[in-house]
């Protein structure tokens, strides 16, 4: 019987690790090599080895609604998408609301996870650890949970580039990279447009002399805004666009939303426009870059072909003379050197898990990996809900498939993936963000189940389908069950607009008969066109009605959890 957990790391994962493990009466033990909560979101003025780090003016790409603990909202005064010291502050309002704290070793680092001998009866884990005094710990777990995060080793392809090795300026990573105070007045090159690159190139714009954007292809640019200025992510990410997005054809919606990206700003014009379509990868989340390329304070520029003394020599053939320093934001090498090496890796190295979460190799399934995925949404609900499953899984309470059957999703699922990223490294980390929490959900009985909601809760349940899919969701059934869900979810608007509220707007006068007497007309005459055209809207309303009914396997897959 699965009873100590360890738990590595005390990031935002680690914290809802520690969390769900009270939860379901279990005894978690978590080892935090610094001296604080936070890992990735914890902003530290020097990078440390072997830790995340972040810049100085990092602010999160998914709005505080979507991206909080499904059983803690934010506060609501919050702005919707926060400055990492934000959300280091919200982290440790929830270690403290849940007594967290009392259960982490700080200063503490793991060296190394290995199998009991008796592994495949006891399922039981060897944790060595070093605490703060350099001293050596050894403790037996029945279950491990890895929360050490996959944005601690940069990945630098200086191999690729000729002439590095006698360059003069300066050469680094996104990793070591603060603030722009320090190439005030200096020409710089960054080289990658993720979203790091994106934020690391506005900002630098804003000082450097000159700064150039060298990407190995394009990007759709899209704003954290969508309609009437509101949080990007609410307004996309819910069920009924994801039902869309199934019935659809794909080809008409990346027409579509790309049409209307190039409406504000040409992304061929721009440099910007790559060869795949809009919904085949992760977009670039970006409010300000368009804007700096239309002033000209950056420069787009294609892959770099090497280095020349102090200059760079793109594939285009052009050169760009007295750079200062190039900035490589290249991502990361996702290493866990304290994992058992009899762990399986894919050709590529990356590390074979199913659903992301379980080494099928396991004799038992006793070892977790949080948070090793990527996905178009947030990624502490995504987290969460990998924790809630993983701790039914360590319980027995559910159970995984054998390990062909385990092998043979992974390779599905890569498959799938490699249409859109012939990377097979990133082809095996991209989840679909619903698709895969409604999964987890449904195998640990929290899926909400809208057929049933339809009924007996018409509001909730006009809210859960056509609203954003926000993390309360999950808290409205089953174990976990949260008595202040559904309020979260009918007020969740609420907590969006109030850190707008800073300043009482006037409301507008009341419509006088000799202005509204145009819009009245108008609407009269839209009332008259409708009934004229109601032989050819109702036959096509059947007709999808029809399609509808004739997907009706699909809708029940979607809706019902039982």
């Amino acid at each position: 019987m699965v009873r100590r957990v360890a738990v590595v790391g005390a990031g935002s994962s680690g914290l809802a690790c520690i969390k769900v493990c009270l939860d379901e009466g279990l005894d978690p033990v978590c080892f935090e090599s610094s001296d604080d909560i936070g890992g990735l979101w914890k902003f530290k003025v020097s990078p440390e080895p072997g830790r995340s780090s972040i810049y100085r003016s990092l602010v999160a790409n998914t709005s505080k609604e979507m991206m909080c603990f499904s059983d803690y909202p934010m506060p609501d005064d919050y702005p919707n998408f926060m400055h990492n010291s934000q959300l280091l502050e919200y982290l440790r309002l929830y270690a403290e609301h849940f007594d967290l704290l009392r259960h982490i070793h700080f200063q503490t680092t793991v060296r190394a996870v290995e199998e009991r001998p008796d592994f495949s009866v006891s399922g039981q884990w060897d944790v060595v650890a070093v605490n703060k005094n350099n001293e050596e710990e050894k403790h037996i777990f029945d279950a491990v949970m890895v929360c050490s995060g996959h944005y601690t080793q940069p990945a630098i392809p200086l191999s690729d580039f000729q002439g590095h090795e006698t360059f003069s300026g300066r050469l680094l990573h996104s990793w070591e990279y603060k603030d722009a105070d320090s190439f005030r007045g200096k020409r710089v090159v960054i080289v990658g447009i993720g979203n790091s690159g994106g934020d690391v190139a506005v900002e630098m714009s804003r000082s450097a002399e000159k700064t150039f954007l060298s990407i190995r292809e394009g990007v759709w640019v899209i704003s954290r805004m969508a309609h009437n200025g509101l949080p990007l992510d609410m307004a996309l990410i819910s069920r009924f666009n994801s039902l869309l997005l199934r019935l659809l054809p794909k080809t008409f919606i990346n027409w579509a939303a790309e049409r209307a990206l190039n409406q504000k700003y040409d992304h061929r014009l721009y440099g910007l426009k790559p060869r795949y379509r809009l919904l085949d990868r992760k977009p670039l989340i970006n409010d300000d870059l368009p804007g700096r390329i239309l002033q000209g304070a950056l420069v787009m520029k294609p892959n770099i072909r090497g280095f020349k003394d102090s200059g760079v020599v793109f594939e285009d053939g052009t050169v760009e003379e007295s750079v200062d320093a190039v900035i490589f934001c290249t991502g990361y090498k996702g290493a866990f050197p304290f994992l058992p090496s009899a762990l399986p890796e894919g050709p590529h190295g990356e590390l074979t898990l199913y659903k992301r979460v379980f080494p099928p190799s396991l004799q038992r399934p006793t070892l977790a990996v949080m948070g090793l995925f990527q996905a178009k949404g947030p990624i502490l609900p995504i987290v969460e809900m990998q924790v809630r499953w993983a701790v039914k899984v360590f319980s027995g309470l559910t159970h995984l498939p054998s390990k062909q059957k385990m092998l043979k999703v992974i390779e599905t699922d890569k498959r799938l993936n490699m249409h859109s990223y012939p990377n097979p490294r990133q082809a095996v980390l991209q989840v679909d963000y619903i698709q895969y929490l409604d999964f987890m959900a449904k195998e640990i009985g929290v899926k909400p189940n809208l057929l049933r909601l339809l009924p007996t809760d018409p509001v909730l349940w006009a809210k859960i389908f056509f609203g954003p899919c926000t993390p309360y969701q999950y808290r409205l059934r089953g174990p976990g069950q949260w008595s202040g869900a559904r309020q979260a979810i009918l007020t969740q608007w609420e907590r969006v607009a109030k850190p707008f509220k800073t300043r009482v707007v006037p409301e507008p006068e009341a419509c006088r008969p000799a202005l509204c007497f145009p819009w009245l007309m108008a609407c009269a005459g839209t009332m008259v066109v409708a009934v004229l055209l109601s032989n050819k809207i109702f036959p096509l309303v059947q007709h999808v009605i029809q399609m509808l009914d004739g997907s009706n396997r699909f809708l029940q897959d979607l809706w019902f959890t039982d």
